[in-house]
């Protein structure tokens, strides 16, 4: 579009709400504010009513030049405001944010403007949250954390430090150039994916012997499901095929739950049908019990010190056979000679890129919330650094749409 004097029309910029609650961090989010400004960003803001205990809404109407909202009922033009707040918004930062109101998130309390916007939000929503470090321990705020997690909202952690309580741990607010870092990706990101359909596999598979045991392996799905999280976030329409996993399932993802490998495999190639990318980050059982039992096995009478066993199909490869110009990432969990191993993977299964990871460290092995990666491609290698399994879900799928943009 061009104005009337032929110039081109000045790009309207995404806007960020805003939502600071109350906690002595509150000041830091003046901060932010002129962060996201800098970076070319519109900024609303939104407080609770203990938030403007610690800092005036004057300040942030001066720094944004926007009305600041606070009370449910301040805007008697607007009689749905907190309906249009949502609506306006690209992005909701929630920075400082309390466990209070983190616990009335989780739980979709929505008793005043604050908590009635994020229920009404569609937008993707950043929370940075900051207290006390025993109440940042807490199972229960923990719990809240897992949840709003699973619902696709995305974190930026407290820092470690001095507390202004006094005490010392991890609960003060991530440092602002983090927030607003995060934040931008954020905004950057959220059209990545968009259009594009991704299937992603996770955690293991359960192959039985009989009617109570069974073979499997040491996967908690946890590396999958952030995948499928962070490419719905993305933009992406986003299939699960997940083996058993205590994982709840990611909120705006299509999760199909199986349990064997014969299941995995017949759940993957239908998404595949109509899928841009797949990405095989489940531990599928390479082996399955020749004649599983319809009941349990005596071993003093059936002979359980011998199982035949037969191999499953790969479904790596079986994708990537008759991809055409989809793109198909796999993953090689491995103990030792992991780049090796993992580019004779590579080739054997005919996959565009193989992500590498060495699970006999603590920090990247089954079941932890970091990981540390090689992506691996036939003229590529990238090292990527020691991150939580949501940051290297984001990693992943950024190489991913490179490869995707390639074939477009």
């Amino acid at each position: 579009m061009e104005d009337r004097k032929g110039a081109p029309a000045a790009r309207t910029p995404k806007t960020v709400l805003l939502g600071v609650t109350g906690c002595i961090a509150a000041y830091k989010s003046c901060e932010i504010v002129r962060g996201l400004q800098k970076r070319g960003y519109r900024v609303k803001v939104m407080m609770t009513e203990h938030a403007a205990e610690f800092v005036g809404p004057v300040t942030f109407r001066s720094l944004t030049h926007e009305e600041v909202s606070i009370g449910l009922f301040d805007h008697p033009s607007d009689p749905i405001h907190h309906i249009s707040l949502a609506e306006e918004a690209d992005l909701i930062l929630l920075a400082p944010l309390t466990a209070n109101v983190m616990a009335k998130m989780a739980c979709g309390i929505a008793d005043d403007l604050f908590t009635t916007t994020l229920l009404a939000a569609t937008c993707p929503v950043l929370i940075a949250p900051a207290m006390n470090v025993h109440m940042w321990q807490a199972a229960a705020t923990q719990e809240n954390l897992a949840r709003l997690r699973n619902r696709g909202v995305a974190v930026v952690e407290p820092a470690t430090g001095h507390l202004a309580c006094g005490y010392d741990g991890q609960g003060k607010l991530a440092a602002v150039e983090d927030i607003v870092e995060r934040a931008c990706e954020m905004l950057e990101e959220e059209s990545l994916l968009a259009g594009r359909r991704v299937l992603v596999t996770a955690g293991p598979t359960h192959e039985p012997i009989d009617a109570v045991r069974y073979i499997a392996n040491r996967s908690s799905g946890k590396m999958g499901y952030a995948l499928a999280r962070a490419a719905r976030l993305m933009g992406a329409e986003v299939t699960l095929v997940s083996g058993p996993s205590a994982l709840s399932d990611p909120q705006g993802v299509r999760t199909v739950r199986v349990t064997t490998a014969q299941e995995m495999l017949a759940a993957a190639e239908d998404a595949f049908a109509t899928a841009d990318l797949a990405i095989c980050a489940a531990a599928v059982a390479d082996y399955t019990p020749a004649h599983p039992a319809g009941h349990k096995l005596k071993k003093t009478e059936e002979h359980l010190d011998h199982v035949e066993l037969v191999e499953t199909t790969d479904i790596l490869r079986r994708l990537s056979e008759y991809k055409g110009r989809r793109i198909v990432v796999g993953f090689a969990a491995e103990t030792d000679n992991v780049v090796s191993y993992a580019r004779d993977k590579l080739a054997r299964k005919g996959c565009d890129a193989i992500v590498a990871n060495d699970v006999s460290a603590a920090d990247s092995t089954f079941g932890s919330d970091t990981n540390r990666i090689r992506w691996i491609t036939a003229d590529v290698e990238k090292d990527f650094p020691l991150m939580s399994k949501d940051r290297t879900a984001r990693a992943i799928l950024h190489e991913a749409a490179a490869l995707l943009a390639r074939t477009a």
